[in-house]
């Protein structure tokens, strides 16, 4: 005889427990939030994905109480909206903090000093990847490309750019958000809480729109990783594998023939190597 998997529980004396509810007055918030963006498309459960910021919006992460909600005005099963939230990294699955703090790792990034500025951030915050600061200000994530590389290495707070950093302009950005301070993206509008950014993922007005700071900029377009490719610039400093330099905190000098960086050091190409240029191709040279 089969049995159900809430009787499984509940034989193990593990029930199932029901997701906690909104208070009356937040869930007819968001209520009158959802029906808003259902409206907004021809099939409602379309809407899911809005609808986990709405609720992420609320408590600054998609609890069981939020993705309950939304299998709730969408008639979708609670499997079906989890699924959803644990498959995108942009919906947290737990408490974090006021900003997200991204630091891009991908290989022209990491080469230019992204690596570098991750390790530094690690030990000036007191965390590791995913993890929050005590005070509930900051959380410190590697990100994946952000299409940026003209401006590596690159940070982003809730989703906003700072670019061309270093690991003491990293260092100075955390320690002004977690002091209040303003902090100016270097494109953009004005920083504001995650929370604030999920509803504005969600579909809301951004009360930013035209309020973007006058002092930000971007600066130049970096051309290292070019000359870097082409041996013109000096390569960065070796980082090790995340995590690995603060378990054993000794220093290293990389030898002649080790990689200057956590990723592939720059190969010569036939575009970048004036001893070995391109060839016509065979079907050319017949």
């Amino acid at each position: 005889m089969t049995t159900s998997s809430s009787e499984r529980g509940v034989s193990l004396g593990m029930p199932e427990l029901p997701a906690p509810a909104y208070p009356d007055d937040v869930r007819a918030r968001l209520e009158t939030d959802a029906r808003e963006v259902i409206a907004r498309y021809p099939d409602s459960r379309s809407a899911l994905l809005p609808l986990l910021h709405l609720v992420q919006a609320e408590e600054g992460h998609v609890t069981r109480t939020g993705m309950q909600f939304c299998a709730d005005v969408l008639g979708l099963t609670t499997a079906e909206v989890t699924a959803v939230a644990t498959f995108y990294t942009m919906y947290r699955r737990k408490p974090s903090g006021d900003y997200q703090v991204g630091v891009c790792t991908n290989t022209l990034c990491a080469v230019m000093g992204g690596d570098a500025i991750f390790e530094e951030l690690q030990e000036h915050l007191g965390v590791g990847n995913g993890e929050t600061t005590g005070d509930g200000k900051v959380t410190l994530e590697h990100i994946e490309c952000n299409a940026a590389c003209d401006f590596a290495p690159v940070v982003m707070v809730n989703w906003e750019f700072f670019d061309n950093q270093t690991p003491d302009s990293a260092k100075s950005l955390v320690d002004d958000l977690r002091a209040g301070r303003p902090v100016t993206p270097t494109r953009g509008a004005r920083m504001c809480t995650f929370k604030e950014t999920a509803r504005i993922l969600a579909g809301f007005p951004d009360e930013r729109e035209g309020a973007v700071e006058s002092g930000g900029s971007a600066g130049p377009a970096s051309l290292v990783g070019l000359k870097l490719a082409k041996g013109e610039a000096s390569p960065a400093r070796v980082v090790h594998p995340r995590g690995e330099a603060a378990r054993t905190g000794a220093p290293h000098e990389p030898s002649p023939t080790e990689h200057l960086s956590s990723h592939d050091a720059p190969q010569d190409t036939s575009a970048s190597d004036p001893a070995h240029p391109a060839g016509p191709t065979a079907e050319e040279g017949e």
